[in-house]
């Protein structure tokens, strides 16, 4: 008993020292870090503008060069699929990393700053503002790890890119080599759903082969802990048309005759939920069940509901699930959109001719997009709706009352979710324990989405998300940030990736 006590000590003495050595070998990446993120968010990255994602391309050429990997830039039928990657000897293991280099559009008025492709250091104070300091700071002493960086791209997804690629300087410096082969995939435009994506996994599957896949996009738990996201929702929508006369009338002459659609589509809407917000659609969330562990792991998250709603200011949240882990197990709808006639200025007494909902549905692996918006189109014919795939013909609109043009209902984007303990999770597990000397908080599916199921789907490969920026990081709005302290244990955790050996 006192060797196996001594053995243990000893061990967690050799831990210890390994850990702190590899915090002081972070914190002298810290400058470099921010100094090359600095360079890459000053490329504009609009996924719609195909010359700045070319840009990007050639960036990310020149980083990876740098670090010794062999590049290809593989066509699709829309934006190009960038692959970086590199063998190392003796492995037998192939890892691949997925990032996007494309970033949402910018609403320049809107960002505190004067260009939101020119990063700036900012501090918050005691009543929650943030102001601009000088990049002097950083060089007076310790960085803040509350400070943060704003400019867009900086947390979604160039952030995790400078992450890894200075993790890999960690790894040169060290004279070390992953124990493993690495391709490194950066998808050009992730923003608009990835549309080139799906074709050319299929024209590429020899070259992005791998073992494992792992996503290094969106946001870690909002407690700042080391997070593994074993799935993500995925995402189908249609939209809803309800119609009056075939023109605007004047609700003098017309009032209590024409029939205003915007009160059908209000009846329809409301039909679909109730007071709590559970779907009422019959069917809506068939197959939908968890076991005790899977219940128990999400009760463990470390959410704080007060704190969700006050951050939300929601006085109450929905009664979906038992908690907001569970609450993202199951498929969800949502008003994505509305309109009828005029809101406000060029408004007037009328009753319009249309009235149009744009609805989101979230999906979770166990529903299908096509089945779920058939369900939709069931619901709507229960309700005494016909329902018309066009834009109504005069004869449809004079015989039916209850008309109702549905749009879209295709399957959209799956889910995907990755067992827990399947070998992939374990080691992953095994890999931010040993970084932190603390497990990481566990979630099995999170809310958002990531365009990846094609890589799973087509190549047969596992795939975990691990998530290295701040909740608040505003990614696609104005003014969207990187915590200092997100990109210190970033850069920790992406070297703990690439120094823990897979179980063979």
């Amino acid at each position: 008993m006192k060797i196996l006590l001594i053995t243990v000590l000893s061990s967690l003495i050799f831990l210890s020292r390994v850990t702190a050595q590899n915090d002081q070998l972070v914190s002298e990446r810290m400058l470099p870090a921010i100094e090359e993120l600095k360079d890459f968010v000053a490329i504009p990255n609009d996924a719609l503008v195909a010359e700045d994602i070319d840009k990007n391309v050639d960036w990310a050429r020149n980083a990876f060069v740098k670090r010794g990997f062999e590049i290809s830039v593989l066509k699709t039928d829309k934006m190009p699929l960038f692959l970086a990657k590199k063998a190392f000897q003796g492995s037998r293991k192939t890892v691949l990393f997925y990032f996007h280099l494309d970033g949402q559009a910018v609403r320049q008025p809107e960002w505190f700053q004067q260009n939101a492709y020119s990063a700036v250091l900012k501090e918050r104070d005691r009543a929650g503002t943030f102001s601009e300091i000088d990049w002097s700071m950083l060089r007076n002493g310790k960085i803040n790890d509350e400070w943060r960086l704003f400019g867009r791209s900086t947390s979604d997804d160039k952030g995790p890119i400078i992450m890894f690629l200075q993790a890999l300087d960690m790894l040169a410096t060290q004279k070390q080599q992953p124990p493993f082969n690495i391709k490194v995939v950066l998808d050009c435009e992730e923003e608009k759903g990835s549309p080139g994506l799906k074709g050319a996994l299929a024209n590429y599957k020899t070259e992005l082969a791998a073992d494992y896949l792992i996503v290094m996009d969106g946001p870690m738990h909002s407690s700042n802990l080391p997070t593994l996201t074993f799935g993500c929702r995925g995402g189908t929508g249609f939209s809803l048309t309800t119609y009056g006369a075939i023109t605007q009338q004047h609700s003098g002459h017309f009032g209590n005759y024409s029939p205003d659609p915007t009160f059908s589509l209000s009846r329809i809407i409301a039909s679909m939920k109730d007071e709590d917000g559970r779907v009422l659609i019959k069917g809506f969330y068939d197959g939908i069940k968890f076991d005790d562990q899977a219940a128990k792991v999400m009760a463990t998250v470390p959410d704080v509901t007060a704190d969700i709603n006050d951050r939300l200011q929601i006085a109450a949240e929905e009664k979906v699930g038992k908690n907001y882990q569970e609450s993202m197990q199951y498929p969800s709808l949502n008003v994505r959109g509305l309109k009828a006639a005029v809101v406000g200025k060029g408004g007037g007494s009328i009753i319009p001719e249309q009235a149009i909902a744009e609805f989101g549905i979230r999906l979770v692996p166990e529903t299908d997009g096509k089945r779920m918006t058939g369900l939709v189109k069931t619901h709507l014919e229960g309700l005494g709706y016909q329902v018309v795939d066009h834009v109504p013909t005069k004869a449809e609109r004079l015989r039916y009352s209850k008309l109702v043009f549905m749009d879209g209902g295709g399957g959209g984007s799956p889910a995907f979710r990755t067992e827990i303990d399947s070998p992939i999770g374990n080691w992953l597990k095994k890999c931010v324990t040993t970084a932190f000397q603390t497990e990481p908080v566990i979630i099995r599916i999170m809310g958002g989405s990531v365009p990846v199921v094609p890589f799973i789907q087509t190549l047969g490969v596992p795939a975990v998300i691990v998530p290295l920026v701040n909740m608040d990081n505003n990614q696609h709005s104005p003014n969207e940030n990187l915590r200092l302290g997100n990109l210190r244990s970033g850069i920790k955790t992406c070297y703990s990736i690439l120094t823990t050996p897979i179980d063979q």
